[in-house]
């Protein structure tokens, strides 16, 4: 018999502000107790007002984690100090592992319109931390869809069986190992549906809910908000009016946490390091 997991804990999304005053909700990582290991945080843009976006997130760097970018619409370019720059489309996303060090900008490309998406942080292990620094595009084609009870599902990392097929998204563990062994997937509920997706027994989860309103087996929650949830095989979802989120899972590390800003390490001296490296430029060598 499968194991459901329930909604364990519901935090939700804060506004806040960061780069050049891009204003974001923040659930995932909003305090240093909301994280969900190896999940340290997770930020939505979401707005009609250019002046709410329009500053970007100028240069600045990282150590010691992966960024996930993920968006719904708007356009985000990407440039680094490797020399990648990548345009962020509707529906794609972007995969960057910092390692050792990246210093990166992440600029608007519209002064009108709507600009709406994610970004995830991804601990990396302390023995991955300092791997030299990688970037991959993923354009909006290259993330697998499939319609499922009434349920719409885009697999941006992972693999799923469900309904008699098995999907693999474009980051997974076959052809793009990572030890996280990550799942995301995006979730579009019609009302009235309740579809169960399954989710590896021991890995940390939880849901992102941006639209609409999901039902728990103890209370309904309401957009927008994260959900912990407790250990199992699988997740049932469910909505009277329909709703829209992420799934996401991961294997925890159980490793302890240093962070400052933008670097992520394990211990203070790994964090003081890192400040030097990048005070004195050697953050990226």
């Amino acid at each position: 018999m499968t194991t459901l997991r329930t909604f364990k804990q519901v935090i939700p999304a804060m506004d806040t502000a960061d780069g050049d005053g891009v204003k974001l909700r923040r659930s995932i990582g909003a305090m240093p107790g909301l994280r969900h290991d190896p999940f340290l945080m997770l930020d939505e843009i979401l707005s009609d007002e250019a002046a709410d976006y329009i500053g970007g997130f100028p240069p600045h760097p990282h150590r010691g984690f992966e960024t996930v970018t993920y968006m719904l619409e708007g356009l985000m370019q990407h440039k680094d100090h490797m020399g990648n720059v990548g345009l962020l489309k509707p529906g794609g996303a972007q995969w960057m592992t910092a390692g050792r060090g990246v210093i990166h900008e992440e600029m608007p490309q519209q002064d009108e319109g709507r600009l709406h998406g994610f970004q995830l942080w991804l601990n990396l292990p302390a023995a991955e931390k300092m791997k030299p620094a990688d970037y991959r595009d993923i354009e909006p084609e290259q993330i697998p869809e499939a319609t499922v009870a009434g349920a719409k599902l885009r697999l941006i990392a992972g693999q799923l069986d469900i309904a008699d097929q098995h999907f693999s998204g474009p980051i997974n563990g076959d052809e793009y190992p990572v030890t996280t062994d990550p799942l995301i997937v995006d979730v579009a509920l019609q009302a009235g549906t309740e579809l169960t997706l399954p989710i590896t027994a021991g890995h940390n989860a939880f849901i992102y809910l941006f639209e609409g309103e999901l039902n728990g087996a103890i209370q309904a929650v309401t957009a927008p908000a994260a959900i912990k949830l407790g250990d199992g095989e699988a997740v049932s979802l469910s909505s009277a009016q329909g709703a829209r989120l992420l799934l996401l899972a991961g294997k925890p590390l159980n490793e302890p946490v240093a962070q400052r800003g933008p670097f992520v390490m394990n211990t203070q001296e790994e964090l003081y390091q890192a400040m030097k490296d990048y005070g004195n430029g050697t953050l990226t060598e």
